[in-house]
């Protein structure tokens, strides 16, 4: 692996799976009465958040907390970047602490990777603006080689604001390097600019047609509607997008037997997912959150245990 985690383009296929393996056994951890590794003890983590989070920063912390790492969340509201400070001096100041790694999620795409080049500690990437969240792509990747055995050759569905989601840019780059093929659903409006090109390029399928989609497809993910990032009116009510590209109760009768259904959340339930898909039988929601630890606890052994793990 690479020093930092800043992209899907980071890891290699080889990569992802060792990140897979090592968090099935990580996994396991959940289920004991005392959840403690000694792998990062003595090592310090510092979750850098200047974008509200309540999965991705609990995650990363409980991740870090049970390999035994000290870990202290900073968010912008409680930094000196309220009062003016740089991202750069702020960066600086907390690694110039004798940190081991860092954990960034920012409202500017490519945060990251600048914070990567000013530190000289591992930088993990938890969400940069509209660009990329690779570690919920590896998550959602392990979540559903949980529940399908291999990617290999299955088509996955991915529905929704794919304009404004970063998600849907790593789990695109993710879900094709694992074999599996990936078709992107949205309204024309929340369609990328480009995405034709882009996905001749990148290996994946586009249509504007959920149902007849659904009927092909062995897993599903649903993106949220990202409203705090829309400054236009990119459809005409809420109602009209349910009705268009919302997994509702009648959608579901389209899917085959045993289809997973996925979402990172937050969830607009009524919106894009309806109460009877999230809480479905097949519905893999929760299963994300607690593979979310044991994939977050295997990025952090690779990058962070030895520097056998780390070159």
């Amino acid at each position: 692996m690479n020093r930092h985690l800043l992209s899907i383009d980071d890891l290699e296929v080889a990569d992802i799976h060792q990140i897979f393996t090592t968090a099935a056994e990580m996994h396991d951890v959940q289920k004991r009465e005392v959840k403690k590794l000694p792998a990062l003890r003595g090592r310090t983590v510092i979750n850098l958040f200047f974008e509200d989070s309540t999965r991705t920063r609990s995650s990363f912390e409980i991740a870090g907390k049970w390999l035994s790492a000290d870990v202290i969340n900073l968010s912008a509201k409680g930094s000196s970047t309220s009062k003016g400070e740089s991202l750069r001096d702020t960066a600086l100041t907390v690694t110039a602490m004798g940190i081991d790694g860092l954990v960034v999620r920012h409202s500017a795409s490519g945060a990251a990777e600048q914070i990567s080049r000013w530190v000289d500690v591992p930088v993990i990437n938890a969400g940069d603006g509209t660009h990329e969240h690779p570690t919920q792509a590896l998550l959602d990747g392990y979540a559903l080689t949980r529940k399908l055995g291999t990617l290999e050759g299955k088509h996955v569905a991915i529905v929704g604001d794919v304009t404004h989601s970063r998600v849907f840019r790593s789990n695109v780059k993710s879900l094709v390097k694992l074999g599996a093929s990936v078709t992107v659903v949205a309204p024309p409006t929340l369609m990328p600019a480009g995405v034709g090109d882009w996905s001749k390029e990148a290996g994946f399928a586009t249509s504007y047609d959920l149902d007849a989609v659904l009927t092909e497809v062995d897993a599903v993910m649903m993106l949220r509607v990202q409203r705090e990032r829309m400054s236009g009116g990119f459809f005409p009510t809420a109602r009209e997008y349910t009705i268009g590209y919302g997994l509702t109760r009648d959608r579901l009768a389209l899917l085959k037997p045993g289809t997973p259904i996925l979402h990172p959340g937050p969830m607009n339930r009524g919106l894009e997912i309806s109460p009877d898909a999230a809480d479905a039988a097949d519905s893999l929601v929760l299963d994300q959150v607690s593979s979310g630890v044991a994939v977050r606890m295997s990025v952090l052994y690779h990058l962070l245990a030895g520097e056998e793990t780390s070159a």
